[in-house]
């Protein structure tokens, strides 16, 4: 049965979507059965993936509202090797749809019991807000993946998210538990870094990966060609970072993970 991570933070700008594609990718070159689910409306997850969202004739949002089944929309990429379920512009209209249809909140879940075993990981982008999508992507989750940038606002901001993880526990899904924190854009030179790594450290101990995502021009460009960074620049900085942290991702499953 896969196990199932949302990839999220309620502050925006911080490598959701790089983790999902690039750990995707990575975890696929380790032999890993991927899916992939992108679940915001900006569909960054797909693009970076290299699906064309102008051509989708089906994507997540009819899988959320019941028009089509999961496995007519989920697509097999290449070369890349993970599958990606896409999202486009539609899903911009899935939280006032999903307000008014039975529940709600677990929609995506039940999706999800229909293919779960057919995968080793699957791992949900959300959106960078607490809205109905983030709520069905951490209903269906065993863990939550955060990414974090070093910065002044970021112990703030995870606080946040913490305090929604807890709400979700309370009255959705009982059994989530945080299964990391990730630093990205990681930049050692300056002081912040290391104060903001120290306290992470501090609050939230063995949740911390010692894996750490660099700035890295290569990784920045790899979405523009539609590639994960294995696939554009297998040698760069970024690619070595994103193979370490499938590693240490896989390593830390085997463990039981700690509660938010």
């Amino acid at each position: 049965m896969a196990k199932i991570i949302a990839v999220t933070n309620q502050k925006g700008g911080v490598g959701k979507t790089t983790t999902c594609v690039n750990l995707a990718a990575s975890l696929t070159a380790m032999k890993r059965k991927v899916l992939l689910i992108d679940l915001d409306p900006q569909g960054n997850a797909t693009t970076g993936s290299g699906v064309i969202k102008s051509e989708l004739k089906t994507s997540v949002f009819d899988v959320l509202v019941g028009t089509h089944g999961i496995k007519q929309c989920i697509i097999d990429l290449d070369p890349a090797g993970y599958a990606i379920l896409p999202a486009n512009s539609d899903l911009t209209g899935a939280e006032v749809v999903l307000l008014d249809l039975p529940t709600k909140e677990t929609r995506l879940r039940s999706a999800l019991y229909e293919i779960e075993q057919e995968y080793d990981f699957i791992l949900l982008d959300c959106p960078p807000s607490l809205n109905m999508l983030t709520v069905n992507a951490l209903a269906a989750s065993n863990g939550i993946l955060i990414p974090v940038q070093c910065e002044y606002y970021a112990l703030e901001g995870l606080t946040a998210l913490l305090q929604t993880i807890e709400r979700i526990k309370e009255s959705i899904n009982p059994a989530l538990e945080i299964e990391g924190i990730l630093r990205t854009m990681y930049d050692p030179r300056p002081s912040l870094t290391h104060d903001v790594s120290e306290q992470l450290n501090k609050y939230f101990a063995n949740k911390v990966y010692d894996t750490v995502i660099p700035r890295n021009i290569r990784l920045a460009e790899a979405p523009s060609y539609g590639l994960p960074i294995l696939n554009y620049e297998k040698e760069s900085r970024g690619a070595i970072a994103y193979l370490a942290l499938a590693g240490e991702f896989i390593r830390k499953g085997r463990s039981t993970t700690v509660s938010a």
